[in-house]
C-alpha cells in the first residue's frame, strides 16, 4: 500500500490488461459483486494469468484503486497556476476539479471506495491522500502566496482550513447531486455554474480586492 502503483509502462502486456478489466469490473459492479471468474472473462486470459500478476481479488482492488489515485494526481499536478490571479487560480482548480471528481469514473471510484472503507480502511485512508489531500495541499500552497501579496485575509484559521473550506464549496453540493442522480450528467455550463458560485463565495468571505493588492504591493 505505500509502494506507488505501477505505471502502464512497468507493467506487462498481460497485467496490464488484467488491470483494466479489473477496473471495468470493479468500477462497475463494486467489490463485493464482483469474482475474479468476471475479471478473467473481461481480461480474455486464464485465471493462471490472473493469479501470476495478483494474489487475489483484493490485491486486485487494491492495485485498481492506487492506479485512479495515481492518474488524479497526476492530473491536478499538471494544472497551471497564474501567480498574483487569485481568482483566476481558484477558478481554474474548481473547474478541473469537478470534472475529475464529476467524470462517470470519478463518481464510481469515489462510490466503490466508500462502499468498501470498512473493509480496506487502509486503502480509503489512500485513497483520501492522494485525492481530496492533494486538492487541499494544492489550493493551500496559492492562497498562502496570495495571502502574502495580500489578495486574502485568511484571519485565525490558517491556510489549510480555508482550502478545506474551499474545497468543499466547490465539491460538497455538485458531488451530492451528481451521486444521487447518477442519470443526469452535469453539462460544461452547470460545472462552470457551480465553480464560479465557489470562488465568488469564498472570495467574498475571505479576499481583500484589488485595492487592497495594490497597497500592499507598494508598500
Amino acid at each position: 500500500m505505500t509502494a506507488p502503483p505501477p505505471s502502464n509502462g512497468e507493467l506487462n502486456a498481460k497485467a496490464l490488461t488484467v488491470l483494466r478489466a479489473a477496473r471495468n469490473i470493479f468500477l462497475t459492479h463494486g467489490f463485493s459483486a464482483a469474482t475474479t471468474d468476471m475479471i478473467q472473462r473481461e481480461a480474455g486470459v486464464s485465471k493462471s494469468t490472473v493469479y501470476a500478476h495478483y494474489a487475489n481479488k483484493e490485491a486486485l482492488f487494491t492495485a485498481v484503486i492506487e492506479a485512479e489515485c495515481a492518474a488524479f494526481t497526476k492530473t491536478v499536478h499538471g494544472i497551471e497556476f497564474h501567480p498574483g490571479k487569485l481568482r483566476e487560480t481558484l477558478t481554474l482548480l474548481a473547474k478541473a476539479y469537478l470534472d475529475i471528481v464529476l467524470s462517470p469514473s470519478g463518481l464510481a471510484v469515489f462510490r466503490v471506495v466508500i462502499g468498501e472503507a470498512p473493509r480496506f480502511p487502509k486503502l480509503a485512508r489512500t485513497f483520501y491522500l492522494a485525492g481530496p489531500q492533494v486538492m487541499t495541499t494544492l489550493v493551500a500552497e496559492q492562497l498562502s502566496k496570495a495571502a502574502a501579496s495580500g489578495e486574502v485575509d485568511l484571519g485565525e484559521i490558517g491556510r489549510e482550513t480555508a482550502a478545506n473550506l474551499f474545497i468543499n464549496l466547490v465539491r460538497g453540493e455538485p458531488q451530492l447531486q451528481c451521486l444521487t442522480h447518477p442519470d443526469a450528467a452535469p453539462s460544461s455550463a452547470q460545472i462552470d455554474q457551480w465553480a464560479n458560485a465557489a470562488v465568488v463565495t469564498f472570495m467574498r468571505a475571505y479576499g481583500r480586492g484589488e485595492e487592497a493588492t495594490s497597497k500592499r504591493s507598494r508598500s
